[in-house]
């Protein structure tokens, strides 16, 4: 209650002050408003305060200019928006391409913009910042007075001092404000000291204009600087230039931030505070060079006033230890734009002082790349690259473990070592045998190696397609991880480390891929009196293909390189094709039976030559296991092995024949190749329908709606036909397959069944009749008697073609049959009485006919075995 009586005290104090208002705290207002409005309006009678105006200073208080929000939340930003962001992001990418994969140095700083923006506030604040509207004075009284005052800054720029008037601080720094006030206390209140700070910061406007990413008006805090609101802005495009950022104030340049020196050195020297309506103005960017090669930062750099060799190196963060400063490559446009190439020194002075031109490219070389001392791993290894060469190593001195240094889908068998002649410059392959090369250190397969050797070491496709197949149960060795010993050159960044089962990568690791630039160099340097030492090995091999001769000229060491023999390779007979010159000199090619048996056991005496091409012959239907099912009324059914020529009348017999529930005359035997056919025809039916469908839709309606009766039928003749499947049926006689012996044998092939239905009871109606349904078969009974017992045929049926597919899918013409007695043929068990649509009804349609049977046959007819 004592508190609540000073502040009232405090109140009636000040409000008969003209300003009083503005110097009555938030704080103090909303303690007395937090209390009941009676309490309220009997201490305000008892002190003679108003209560409206304690509410309207408090309105005053709080009439704060309001932060806003300068970029809108990533929720808001529209589909089109995002659409123009990866345009950019691709024709960025595009431009990197087009640069050699250098990006321009230093846009990065403002990837990744706010989606909201909060002045900077929490800072201490500099002695000279410039007063303004909008900022709050925080003034502490202590000594024989205690009293806290927050005195805003208003629009004509003054402060309204308790009991001491308007003082005008606007213009004044910080630190000449605050010695202002402090002599206006000492001097007008006795024992009282006082104390300014800074409270509530006001907000201004600003402009980002130029290659900004969003340029426009922003809404900063008044301690913002020039870097402040380059980032609020979404930064600089690439077409913006980092080093030349300008600062406008009424017009004129008051100041230039060169963003490299931020970057670079940290230096914030220039990054001036903004004021209100001042312009940060981003020009087009100046001339650029790229940097690549041994240098910590590869990139195009921007270039200001007159750059030499040296301070570009600089700026690329300079050389690292690879590097081999004596050559340094630069490649620029001459006058008549042409692309030339220079060199230059860094190591003397003319050199660092080499002036670097706009859109040279500069490369700084590698020691590796000078001197050639190194040997280099490439393809299936758990790191490939290259490796200080010493003299007198061997292949166990790179590849010291088959676990540890290659990758487990690796081919721990074979590698190849291309090895490169100093003197010719011609290349040669050295077939390596590896495992046996590491079983045995220093032995006859452990190769010593010479400079630049290359070892390829290539992904076993076996194991790649396994782990592709069990990719989700199998789990990493872990054996990528494990430290290597002895000297690393260099790294090969352009090799994929991160290969997870992902068959396509792998592929990049096969024969094929490794040694595609071999083959591509042995062939280049070919001449005469020095063909190319290249060979093709074909036939069930684990990788055929194009290979270099091996060194030895044996077959075998060319079927190892080949990843050795597959099992349904035949070891009785090769043949060799070379081709040679004859005495005329025509060139012709001489085929050569070879016992490849022999010739692997070293036997038989075979060289190959360039160009050979060997074909290894694969074992007549090796492993090819002809099947057949039965199914149904069969004492053992099930899938049975076939051999070529047996018939279904021994595979009956293997099956131990048909069960006492067996109907013979409703077997279904289909094949392979039969429904392959029908599936074609239904096709081509299919197609034919499509196009007359056009040209009935094309013929428009006529006066009596026909042609839109005729499009609905074609319609749905399509649909039939579309949704029918094939069946690959034959008619066959099983009964007499099983009991005649006279009968023709049915030889069987690959993928037939034979499907033996339960003796049946039924007789089943299909097509245009009133209700297709099935009927209990009873002796005596006609096809008329049966359409009667389905409601007769439809206005659509074409009665003379009713037609009776028989149980065994042969079919009866009653009308036509001589034997039958007309339509009055009694049916047996399992028939199926087939109407179809007059199709006649339909003119410029005569191929429907056709289809129709189709559809019947196959649709309808399935239909009716089903039924048995």
């Amino acid at each position: 209650m004592n508190l609540t009586k000073q502040l009232l005290m405090s109140l009636a104090l000040v409000l008969p002050v003209a300003a009083a208002a503005q110097s009555i705290s938030q704080s103090q207002i909303e303690q007395f408003k937090s209390m009941p409005r009676a309490q309220q309006e009997a201490l305000a009678r008892q002190y003679g305060v108003d209560l409206d105006s304690i509410a309207g200073s408090a309105g005053q208080q709080s009439q704060r200019p309001q932060n806003v929000n300068v970029v809108e939340p990533v929720d808001a930003i529209s589909d089109e928006e995002r659409e123009l962001v990866r345009q950019e992001q691709d024709n960025e990418k595009e431009q990197d391409r087009k640069n050699g994969g250098l990006k321009p140095f230093g846009y990065d700083l403002f990837v990744g913009s706010p989606t909201t923006f909060a002045p900077v506030t929490e800072i201490p604040i500099p002695n000279d910042y410039t007063l303004g509207p909008g900022d709050v004075l925080r003034v502490q009284l202590w000594g024989k007075e205690n009293q806290q005052l927050e005195l805003p800054i208003s629009r004509d720029g003054t402060v309204s001092f308790p009991q001491s008037g308007p003082q005008t601080v606007a213009g004044l720094t910080f630190d000449q404000a605050r010695q202002q006030i402090k002599n206006r206390v000492s001097e007008q209140y006795i024992g009282v000291q006082a104390s300014v700070s800074l409270g509530e910061l006001r907000s201004m406007r600003v402009f980002v204009l130029g290659e900004a990413r969003n340029a426009g008006s922003y809404t900063v805090s008044s301690l913002s600087t020039m870097t402040n609101a380059l980032y609020v802005s979404g930064g600089i495009k690439r077409t913006g230039s980092l080093r030349n950022i300008q600062h406008k104030r009424d017009g004129k340049l008051i100041g230039e931030l060169d963003l490299y020196d931020l970057l670079l050195a940290g230096d914030t020297s220039d990054d001036n505070r903004l004021q209100p309506g001042d312009v940060i103005f981003i020009p087009p960017v100046g001339n650029r060079v790229g940097i690549d090669g041994e240098v910590y930062r590869p990139a195009l750099y921007e270039l200001k006033n007159n750059t030499n060799l040296q301070e570009l190196v600089n700026l690329a963060g300079g050389l690292t230890p690879q590097a081999y400063p004596q050559l340094v490559r630069i490649e620029r446009n001459n006058d008549d734009f042409l692309r030339i190439i220079a060199e230059a020194n860094l190591t003397t002075q003319k050199g660092k002082q080499a002036r670097v031109k706009p859109g040279d490219r500069i490369e700084v070389a590698s020691i590796s790349d000078i001197t050639g001392q190194y040997v280099e791993v490439k393809g299936a290894a758990t790191r490939p690259g290259r490796y200080a060469w010493v003299p007198g190593m061997r292949v166990s001195s790179v590849i010291r473990s088959l676990d540890s240094d290659l990758l487990q889908e690796a081919d721990k068998r074979y590698a190849a070592i291309v090895r490169t002649d100093p003197e010719t410059d011609t290349v040669s392959v050295i077939n390596l045998r590896l495992r046996q090369a590491l079983n045995n250190p220093g032995g006859e397969s452990d190769f010593r190696l010479q400079e630049k050797d290359q070892f390829l070491i290539f992904a076993d496709e076996g194991k790649v397609s396994a782990k592709t197949r069990d990719q989700n149960d199998m789990s990493d060795d872990g054996n990528r991880n494990r430290p290597r010993t002895g000297e690393r050159v260099s790294d090969e960044t352009g090799t994929d480390r991160s290969l997870e089962g992902d068959e396509e990568n792998y592929s990049r690791l096969s024969r094929e891929v490794l040694f595609a630039p071999v083959l591509q160099r042995l062939k280049a340097q070919a001449r005469p009196g020095s063909p190319q030492q290249t060979i093709q090995v074909t036939g069930p091999v684990r990788y055929p293909g194009e290979y270099p001769l091996p060194a030895s000229g044996r077959v075998a060491d060319a079927i190892y390189v080949a990843g050795g023999l597959k099992d349904s390779a035949s070891l009785y007979t090769a043949e060799l094709a070379r081709f040679s010159v004859d005495e005329e000199g025509t060139g012709k090619t001489n085929v050569q039976n070879l016992d490849l048996k022999s010739v692997m056991k070293g036997e038989a005496s075979v060289t190959l030559q360039s160009r050979d091409r060997l074909l290894i012959k694969s074992i007549p239907e090796f492993a090819q296991a002809k099947t057949v099912e039965l199914d149904g009324e069969v004492r053992y059914p099930g899938e049975y092995t076939i051999r070529d020529g047996e018939t279904l009348r021994e595979v009956l017999r293997r099956a131990g024949g048909l069960t006492a529930n067996a109907f013979p005359k409703g077997a279904i035997f289909t094949r392979e190749k039969l429904r392959q056919l029908e599936a074609q025809r239904l096709r081509e039916a299919e197609e034919r329908l499509q196009s007359d469908l056009v040209g009935v839709q094309l013929e428009g309606n006529d006066f009596g709606g026909q042609n839109a009766e005729r499009t609905e039928q074609v319609q749905e003749l399509l649909e039939e036909v579309q949704d029918s499947k094939p069946l690959g049926r034959m008619v066959i006689d099983l009964a007499a397959v099983v009991e005649n012996r006279d009968y023709q044998p049915i030889r069987l092939q690959d993928g037939d069944t034979l499907t033996v239905p339960t003796i049946p009871q039924a007789v089943s109606v299909f097509g245009e009749v009133q209700f297709p349904t099935s009927h209990l078969h009873t002796e005596g009974l006609t096809v008329d008697d049966y359409l009667e017992r389905s409601g007769g045929p439809t206005r659509q049926a074409d009665e003379e073609r009713v037609y009776v597919v028989k149980a065994d899918g042969s079919v009866m013409l009653p009308e036509k049959s001589r034997w039958f007695g007309g339509r009055s043929q009694q049916l047996a068990p399992g028939d199926t009485i087939i109407v179809p649509i007059d199709v006649d009804r339909l003119n410029q349609l005569e191929l429907w006919s056709n289809v129709s049977q189709i559809v019947y046959q196959m649709a309808l007819g399935a239909a009716a075995v089903g039924n048995l």
